[in-house]
């Protein structure tokens, strides 16, 4: 037990800038999936992301902070946007690391990370194990966040 509270510490001090970030807590005012926010939903992710890199000996400080703000595109993606062009899903990876970066230097591994995240929507793969794993965990996470959803919807 030990162990998991020190590496939850030190996920929190991997993303503690990223949290506090003015900008990255706004993504609490939209929802992401069902009634998820999508800072939940990133939050989330990036700490599923870092405990299956930091099992497996990967970069787990960038992966961690990649998928904090792998949705930072802060606006409602259900209504049309004025300016926006193309759809939500093969469009705000883009959007989420232009935002991220913005407000923290991202190495390009980071950046091929968020703008990747949707492939195979994206078509070009990511370039590390690492933006797989981000992929694989965000929709890992979008299917959990409808089942719980759904199951608390029927009272189950």
């Amino acid at each position: 037990m030990v162990k998991k509270i020190k590496d939850n510490e030190e996920f929190t001090s991997l993303i503690e800038d990223v949290i506090n970030n003015e900008t990255v807590l706004k993504m609490k005012n939209y929802r992401q999936h069902f009634n998820v926010s999508c800072y939940e939903h990133c939050y989330r992710v990036s700490l599923d992301c870092y405990k299956i890199a930091k099992k497996l000996k990967l970069d787990y400080k960038s992966i961690a902070r990649a998928a904090m703000v792998h949705d930072l595109f802060l606006y409602d993606w259900r209504k049309k946007q004025e300016g926006r062009t193309g759809l939500h899903a093969f469009s705000h990876g883009k959007t989420a690391c232009e935002n991220a970066l913005q407000e923290f230097d991202l190495s390009k591994k980071e950046q091929d990370m968020i703008i990747k995240h949707m492939w195979p929507v994206t078509l070009i793969p990511p370039k590390s194990l690492e933006g797989f794993i981000l992929t694989i965990v965000d929709k890992y996470s979008t299917i959990n966040e409808g089942i719980n959803y759904l199951l608390k919807k029927k009272n189950i």
